[in-house]
C-alpha cells in the first residue's frame, strides 16, 4: 500500500468535510454537491452574460468575488489534505510495524503447533506441569495472536476502502476543478472585456459630461448674476408675478444664487438686525476662528494702483450698502480684509479689482464704511495659525456650503455647511420665514427668461415633460447625449437636437415608455438640513435632485437655469 495515491489528492479542492469521515468517523455536508451548485450557478450566469448585450459591473464583480471565494477554498483545503495525508501515512506505518511483529507470532505458532508433544516434553527438559503450564500459555497467546490478526485485518481492509473512497473522490474532484477552471477562465476574459468595454464607455461619458458641464457653466455665466453685492444691483424678479400667457404652467425656484461659501451678505445684514455684533456674524458663517489685529500696515499690491497699507486699500472697498447696519458693516470689513492678505499672501502677489477678487475701487469711501473699517483695525480671521480666506456672496438661500461643495479642490477647515435660519426648518414654508437672507431679492427667484411669455421663466407642461423623457433616454443610451441639448439654439456638439416628438420616438424603440402630452404634476423633495433637493417627480417618475437639475439646464429653452443644490417647483 504506497502513498502515491494519498499524494495526488493535494491536487483535489474542498475535500475537508469528506476526509474528515476518514479520520474521526464524523459525517458531514458534502462539499463536492455544494462545488457543483456553485459550477452550475456560475455556468447560468455565463449564459445571461452571453444573451447580454452589455455586461454589467456590478455583476460582474459578484461573479470575480465567487470565484474568488472558490480559490480561497481551495487552497484551504490543499492545507488540510496534506496533513491528512500526513496521519494515512503514519497509519501505514503502524500497520506495518504491528503486521511485522504479527508475522514473527505467526511462524513460532505455527513451528509450535507443527511439533509432536512428546518431542516438546523432551527438549524442555521440564516437568508435565511445567509442560502444561507452557502450552496453556501458548494457547492464551495464540488466541491473542488470533485477535490482533482479526483486527489487523479489519483496520487493512477499511484502510483499503478509505483509499478507494478518496481514490474516486480525486476523480470527481479533478472533474470538477477542470471544470471550474474552464468556468474561470471565461469569465476572466467577460471580465477583461466588459471593464475594457465599460473603460470606454466611462471615458465617453466623462468627456460628454465634461463638455456638458462647460456648456452649463456657459449658460449659467449668460444670467449675469453678481457673486457679491460689490458686483452690482441684484435683479432677480418674482415669475409668481408675471403671466406667460399659456395654460398650466411650471417655474423651478433656486434659493439663493452662486456662490453660497463663507459669509451671507444678506445673512449678515439679517443677522445685524436681531443684534447679532460683527464677530458673532463671522463665527456663524466661518469654522474654529480667532481673531488678530494689528496687520494695518501689510503692504499689498493692488492691480494698476501700486502699493498701499492694507487698511488704506480697505476703504476702497466697494461690496456692501452703506446704508445698511454698522455690524454687517464692521463683520464685511473683517471679511475683505482677511481675504485680502490670504489671497496675495501676505501682500507678495497682487490683488484684482473686479468681483473675481472683491470689488475696489480708487475713491475712498469717507462714511459708514469708513467707521466699521476704523472699528475693525488691522483685525482678521485666522484658523489653525493660517489667515482665513474671508469668501462672502450675496445670497446663500438659507445655507452655506463647503469650499468643496462648490468648487472642487481641497476642503479649507474654515468653511461650512449650514442652515443659516433662525430656527428649525421643516418645509420650504420654515425655510421662507427663518432663514437670515430672506430679505434679498434673489433669495427665492426663477433664473432665466424668455423674450415670449411675458419674459419669464414659465414652462409648459409639454417642456417639462420632454425634460423628464431627456433623462430617461440618457438613462437608457448614454451614448445619445450629444442629441439632447436644447432645441432654440445650435447644437453646441455640431450634430443634430432631438426634439421632444424624437426624444419619445427613441425612448419607445428602446422598450421605455415615455412621458406623453403635458406634465400633470411635478413634486419635489428636499434635505432641509443640508440645503438640497433631493427628488423629483414628474407625473410619478423619479428623480434625484441633481441628475434633474443638469439635464434642465442643458435642454431648457433661452437662459432658463436652476441655479443652486436647493430648488422648489411653482405652478400656475
Amino acid at each position: 500500500m504506497g502513498k502515491s495515491i494519498v499524494k495526488t489528492i493535494v491536487k483535489t479542492i474542498a475535500l475537508v468535510a469528506v476526509l474528515a469521515v476518514v479520520v474521526v468517523g464524523v459525517r458531514a455536508i458534502d462539499p463536492i454537491d455544494d462545488l457543483q451548485q456553485q459550477i452550475n450557478q456560475l455556468s447560468r450566469a455565463r449564459e445571461q452574460s452571453i444573451a447580454a448585450t452589455k455586461p454589467l459591473e456590478g455583476e460582474l464583480a459578484r461573479l470575480t468575488e465567487q470565484l474568488n471565494s472558490i480559490r480561497a477554498g481551495i487552497e484551504q483545503a490543499k492545507g488540510q489534505l496534506r496533513g491528512l495525508e500526513a496521519s494515512i501515512a503514519a497509519r501505514e506505518a503502524d500497520f506495518a510495524v504491528q503486521y511485522a511483529l504479527l508475522s514473527e507470532r505467526v511462524v513460532s505458532f505455527y513451528k509450535a503447533s507443527r511439533a509432536p508433544s512428546g518431542l516438546v516434553l523432551l527438549l524442555t527438559g521440564g516437568t508435565s506441569s511445567n509442560l502444561i503450564s507452557d502450552l496453556f500459555y501458548r494457547q492464551t497467546v495464540t488466541d491473542q495472536d488470533k485477535q490482533i490478526i482479526a483486527q489487523i485485518t479489519a483496520d487493512l481492509l477499511q484502510l483499503e476502502k478509505d483509499k478507494q473512497k478518496v481514490e474516486a473522490d480525486r476523480v470527481r474532484l479533478a472533474d470538477l476543478q477542470a471544470k471550474l477552471d474552464k468556468e474561470a477562465e471565461f469569465f476572466e476574459g467577460e471580465i477583461a472585456g466588459a471593464k475594457s468595454y465599460q473603460a470606454k464607455l466611462s471615458q465617453q461619458i466623462a468627456s460628454l459630461t465634461a463638455q456638458q458641464q462647460q456648456i452649463i457653466a456657459a449658460k449659467l455665466g449668460s444670467l449675469n448674476l453678481p457673486q457679491s453685492l460689490g458686483a452690482g444691483p441684484l435683479y432677480c424678479t418674482d415669475d409668481r408675478k408675471l403671466d406667460p400667457g399659456f395654460g398650466s404652467a411650471f417655474a423651478f425656484y433656486t434659493y439663493g444664487i452662486p456662490h453660497r461659501v463663507g459669509m451671507n451678505q444678506y445673512g449678515a445684514y439679517g443677522r445685524s438686525k436681531v443684534g447679532q455684533d460683527y464677530r458673532a456674524i463671522l463665527n456663524a458663517y466661518f469654522n474654529s476662528i480667532s481673531f488678530e489685529a494689528g496687520k494695518e500696515n501689510i503692504q499689498i499690491q493692488v492691480q494698476g494702483q501700486g502699493s498701499m497699507p492694507l487698511d488704506e486699500y480697505l476703504l476702497g472697498i466697494y461690496e456692501m450698502p452703506e446704508s445698511w447696519p454698522l455690524e454687517a458693516l464692521k463683520a464685511q470689513a473683517v471679511a475683505a480684509r482677511s481675504y485680502a492678505l490670504a489671497y496675495t499672501d501676505n501682500g507678495a502677489k497682487e490683488i484684482c479689482t473686479t468681483q473675481a477678487c472683491q470689488v475696489w475701487k480708487p475713491e475712498k469711501k469717507t462714511g459708514a464704511w469708513k467707521t466699521a473699517v476704523e472699528a475693525t483695525r488691522g483685525e482678521i480671521m485666522v484658523s489653525g495659525g493660517q489667515t482665513v480666506t474671508g469668501w462672502y456672496s450675496s445670497t446663500d438661500g438659507g445655507y452655506t456650503f463647503y469650499n468643496s461643495d462648490v468648487w472642487g479642490g481641497s476642503q479649507r477647515p474654515w468653511t461650512k455647511r449650514m442652515r443659516d435660519t433662525s430656527g428649525d426648518v421643516g418645509g420650504f414654508g420654515d425655510l421662507n420665514e427663518r432663514a437670515y437672507d430672506k430679505e434679498s431679492p434673489c433669495f427665492y427667484a426663477a433664473q432665466g427668461w424668455r423674450n415670449e411669455y411675458g419674459k419669464s421663466a414659465w414652462l409648459k407642461g409639454e417642456e417639462v415633460a420632454d425634460i423628464a423623457n431627456v433623462i430617461l433616454l440618457a438613462r437608457a443610451d448614454s451614448s445619445v447625449r450629444a442629441h439632447l441639448y436644447q432645441v432654440d439654439k445650435p447644437n453646441p456638439e455640431g450634430t443634430d437636437t432631438w426634439d421632444a416628438a424624437r426624444v419619445r420616438q427613441e425612448l419607445s424603440s428602446r422598450g421605455v415608455t415615455p412621458l406623453s402630452g403635458g406634465a400633470g404634476s411635478v413634486a419635489i423633495g428636499a434635505d432641509f438640513g443640508e440645503g438640497r433637493t433631493t427628488q423629483v417627480t414628474v407625473d410619478g417618475v423619479a428623480f434625484t435632485g441633481s441628475e434633474f437639475k443638469d439635464w434642465f439646464n442643458l435642454r431648457a429653452p433661452a437662459n432658463i437655469q436652476i441655479v443652486g443644490p436647493l430648488y422648489n417647483v411653482e405652478r400656475r
